[in-house]
């Protein structure tokens, strides 16, 4: 089932859309205009209003919705004819549009709260297919990017916790072996190790960088990396959210046409920073034209086990550090 703070901001800024008086006078009504919302979730939504534990998210939920209702980039006081929730239904294929709501069978609605995450992808679809397309790729990340200080770590762990059933080799753990791993090696890493990881994981994330660095090495291959990475799609569609501190998000994110109509890429780079765990800094320099000004826009990339150390296949999530607003192609509603 959807978690309950989903379904408020995305139900929420969906309810924003239809001119209600106020948040309870919408709730109450239950319009069935937004459609796959029954009277349980309704339920769930009132009981949430009433306890007042999201209080922030209620509000600014309804407050983006409204807004959208009466922006000349969106609605443009309109009452919408539909709303479609996308709830928690799993979508057929990969999705390249990360849309919440769909309003009048056009308008597509991300409803984003708190997360300055763009992707959170397998290390294969992003370091070897650049975001391009999901590969079918599942093996260990980190022994294909740095085998050989990746091995050598492993032997210092190994040895560390002294379980004669681990192979010796860190290319042969089994779910069995991994699963006694992550027991033996709960929490932070033991002093002992950690100056070796931190020196295996900065080896990691320089050739993960490289790899999509060499992936990606014409000028237009960097553009449309950048442009992946953004998440711009064929199809505009909006963002309605909040930011890390909670201040509201409203914007339009723009497609690759209209991204080049306005902006020239200068460079785009990528390089492995020194951390606690495998991690990449991207940087895109981007000149605006119709401002006459450079615009960088900065994240990072941080590549982990997905269920503790050595538990699960790496993850690669992409953030931006960036605030949304300052980036190009992601344009404030009015």
């Amino acid at each position: 089932m959807t978690a309950l703070r989903t379904e408020i901001s995305e139900i929420v800024t969906g309810l924003g859309l239809f001119g209600f008086r106020d948040l309870q006078r919408a709730l109450s009504a239950r319009p069935r205009y937004i459609t796959n919302v029954d009277d349980a979730v309704y339920d769930r939504l009132e009981q949430a209003l009433a306890d007042g534990k999201h209080a922030d998210v209620f509000r600014t939920a309804y407050a983006n919705g409204a807004a959208f209702a009466r922006a000349d980039d969106a609605l443009r006081g309109r009452p919408p004819w539909t709303v479609e929730w996308k709830g928690p239904h799993r979508p057929p294929a990969y999705e390249q549009i990360p849309a919440d709501l769909r309003v009048d069978h056009v308008y597509l609605i991300s409803c984003k709260y708190g997360s300055n995450i763009l992707h959170n992808a397998s290390p294969w679809h992003l370091f070897a297919g650049a975001l391009a397309e999901r590969s079918k790729n599942y093996g260990d990340w980190f022994v294909e990017a740095a085998p050989q200080s990746f091995q050598a770590f492993y032997s210092v762990v190994r040895a560390h916790i002294d379980d004669p059933s681990l192979p010796d080799r860190v290319d042969r753990l089994d779910p069995v072996h991994r699963r006694s791993l992550q027991r033996s090696l709960p929490g932070r890493w033991p002093a002992e190790l950690r100056s070796d990881w931190k020196l295996v994981a900065y080896d990691i994330a320089c050739a993960s960088a490289d790899r999509l660095l060499q992936l990606t090495s014409g000028k237009g291959n960097r553009e449309e990396l950048l442009w992946r990475m953004l998440r711009l799609q064929a199809a505009p569609y909006f963002v309605l959210g909040a930011d890390m501190r909670g201040e509201p998000l409203r914007y339009r994110v723009t497609t690759p046409w209209d991204f080049r109509t306005r902006y020239t890429v200068k460079s785009v780079d990528l390089w492995g920073e020194p951390a606690g765990q495998p991690t990449v800094k991207w940087r895109a320099d981007v000149i605006d034209r119709e401002r006459d000004q450079t615009r960088i826009v900065e994240g990072h990339i941080e590549i982990r086990w997905s269920h503790g150390k050595f538990a699960g296949a790496p993850e690669a999530k992409v953030y931006l550090d960036t605030a949304h607003h300052r980036v190009a192609g992601y344009e404030v509603i009015s």
